[in-house]
């Protein structure tokens, strides 16, 4: 059991009153009226009180030799992590010469009446560089390129692809220069209609040349229909964009290929054809951060001693990017010193400093007595009189940096032929410092785990210092090892109907996030342990319901019910105690009635049923009263559908 905390003074305000008047009575009995009108009563209530004070300060005494024992072993509170995201700027009008997007330039989120915008940063320069369409290839799946540059020039239908078209088929774009991270518009004019696929799933895949491979790019909108019709299709083309020789012609290649058709899915039955062709820039992608960058900011001078401290002007310090660096003046320059964990391996002459993130301050090496009366030096200590600076360190950080897609929507910062900014996906990542309350909880685990992957439990505790802004970890032993699941923190898009809808896409961990949880892991695990990290299964489950409810309220009803669905049904804020849908547990047929049940003027639920759902096809299977769930799976909630009539 855990050790009592003692109550140095047990003794409340009440009982302090009635003890004085007791002493009172005891050596002033004279004095008999003791209400509360009573002068000396207000003088006893009014000591009484101050005493309560003492005696409460006095009993958080414990509190604060905790927390001091905690200082003794090192424990420092976790700083916030920033979110970040992709930011499009979106150009008014093509332009002619390269558009630069400055490191540090500012987008918010809209201002709202209760709360302040959310303020992101670009993280590094963006040029938006200008293009067009200088030349016009077509390749057939045996690897044979034509030049139809000259027929596009003279206005002849260019067919994209062979006369029977085949997978591998593809047309390629030869632009004037390589466009990395822009979004470029492919303007085309067909003239042959109804080639057999389907407009809105058509087998075609957008790529770019990256020097090593071709990329996928993704696409914004496309109207065309598959090169069906008259349209523009919108690319955003990846980072790794460049400029190469094909069939002997050199420029920034994009391409759009011919893919194995899905089952079922329509395919070409003859080629399309191009008559015109033009491209575009009309704008570009850059990462956006909630932090603010300070830079070359002067902390102090030194006095020359050990163990000196200095407070920097803002706190907390995000330490999630580049390695923080302290500068210290010299007589013709500045020394770098190295931010190290702690002094404990640090030698005489070695130049490291010790922040605390949290707290914004720096601690430089300290000097400790020995017993045999020495002082040795954990550490080099900066000359008197040396000007101490930071030349660049990232503040700020926090949960509310967690905003949902196409919510950035303000340009704070002035960048000429910028008409509007948006964010195409949520930004993540964004995790509040650790309070004192939370370090309480984690120290004793930590300290019990001491850096070794044993049990689940350890495992999992270490993979969420590895990337604190997982919202679940799961760790189940398998034979020889463990398979650790992680699930990424999602922030659901604004839906017209409400809920907490996500999507699939936003639930599956990148292979950064992945490959810094089994680093983290693999230098902890167990000798000859195997190990796998990797994302969870998800059961998609479909809940189609009719409800009976006051014809008034039929639509708020519905939304309501939908909402509830989303809400219950949801692998991280879901289930029984709103923290996450339980791994494995299965979908009983009578939660899913009583949550349509406790819906606001829901007076009968007169049907529902489940069905098991893939959440990548949509595919729906036969209905169940009892969705099972494997044991490395969650519930993901998919297309659900609600009908009120009325009574």
């Amino acid at each position: 059991m855990a050790l009592p905390s003692p109550n140095l003074d047990d003794r409340r305000f009440q009982q302090l009153v009635d003890e004085a008047k007791r002493y009172v009575q005891q050596s002033c009995p004279e004095w008999t009226d003791h209400n509360v009108s009573d002068p000396g009563v207000t003088l006893i209530e009014t000591f009484a009180h101050m005493v309560d004070q003492l005696v409460y300060r006095l009993n958080r005494v414990p509190e604060k030799n905790y927390l001091a024992f905690l200082d003794l072993l090192g424990v420092r509170l976790f700083p916030p992590t920033a979110a970040q995201t992709d930011v499009t700027f979106w150009l008014s009008a093509p332009q002619r010469e390269t558009v630069l997007v400055p490191a540090g330039a500012e987008v918010a989120t809209e201002a709202a009446e209760t709360a302040e915008p959310v303020v992101f940063a670009t993280t590094d320069v963006l040029p938006i560089v200008p293009s067009s369409l200088t030349w016009l290839v077509t390749r057939t799946a045996g690897g044979e390129h034509a030049d139809r540059t000259a027929d596009l020039s003279e206005g002849k239908d260019v067919p994209c692809f062979q006369a029977a078209p085949v997978p591998g088929d593809a047309t390629l774009f030869g632009l004037s220069a390589a466009v990395p991270r822009c979004a470029v518009v492919l303007r085309l004019d067909s003239s042959v209609e109804g080639v057999g696929v389907d407009p809105r799933q058509p087998p075609l895949v957008w790529e770019a040349w990256d020097g090593q491979e071709w990329v996928a790019c993704e696409t914004d909108r496309d109207t065309t229909g598959g090169l069906n019709r008259s349209g523009e299709v919108v690319l955003h083309v990846p980072g790794g964009h460049t400029a190469s020789a094909v069939a002997g012609h050199r420029a920034g290649w994009l391409r759009c290929r011919v893919v194995e058709p899905a089952p079922g899915q329509p395919f070409y039955s003859e080629s399309p054809t191009v008559r015109e062709a033009e491209v575009f820039t009309v704008g570009g992608t850059t990462s956006v951060e909630h932090a603010e960058v300070e830079t070359d900011v002067p902390i102090g001078e030194s006095a020359g001693v050990p163990g000196q401290r200095f407070a920097l002007p803002t706190a907390p310090v995000l330490i999630d990017g580049e390695p923080v660096v302290v500068r210290v003046a010299t007589v013709d320059s500045w020394e770098d010193w190295t931010v190290v964990p702690d002094f404990g391996a640090s030698g005489p002459g070695d130049r490291h400093v010790v922040l605390d993130a949290a707290d914004g301050v720096l601690m430089f090496p300290p000097a400790v007595r020995e017993p045999d009366g020495t002082l040795r030096r954990y550490g080099a200590v900066p000359a008197k009189g040396a000007a101490i600076r930071m030349p660049r360190y990232r503040t700020g950080g926090g949960r509310a940096g967690n905003v949902a897609r196409h919510a950035i929507s303000v340009l704070r910062s002035s960048v000429p032929y910028v008409a509007e900014v948006v964010n195409r996906e949520a930004a993540t990542g964004g995790v509040d410092a650790e309070t004192v309350d939370e370090a309480k909880t984690r120290v004793p685990n930590q300290l019990r785990v001491q850096e070794r992957a044993v049990t689940a439990a350890d495992h999992e505790m270490i993979a969420r210092q590895a990337v604190p802004s997982l919202a679940r970890v799961r760790c189940l032993p398998t034979s020889g090892g463990a398979r650790v699941l992680v699930v990424p923190d999602a922030v659901a898009d604004d839906h017209p109907e409400g809920g907490d809808r996500l999507r699939f896409e936003q639930l599956v961990p990148s292979d950064e996030v992945l490959s810094a949880v089994a680093r983290h892991l693999d230098e902890r695990r167990l000798l000859g342990a195997r190990l796998v990290v990797e994302p969870p299964r998800y059961q998609g489950i479909t809940v189609v319901a009719r409800l009976v409810a006051p014809e008034t309220r039929a639509a708020e009803v519905r939304a309501e019910a939908l909402a509830a669905l989303y809400r219950y049904l949801n692998p991280l804020r879901g289930g029984i105690h709103g923290t996450g849908w339980e791994f494995g547990r299965p979908v009983q047929f009578g939660e899913v009635f009583a949550v349509l049940q406790r819906v606001a003027d829901v007076s009968l639920v007169s049907e529902v049923r489940m069905f098991p759902a893939n959440p990548l096809t949509g595919e729906r299977g036969a209905p169940v009263e009892r969705l099972e769930v494997a044991p490395n799976a969650l519930v993901f909630s998919h297309q659900h559908q609600v009908a009120v009539s009325a009574p």
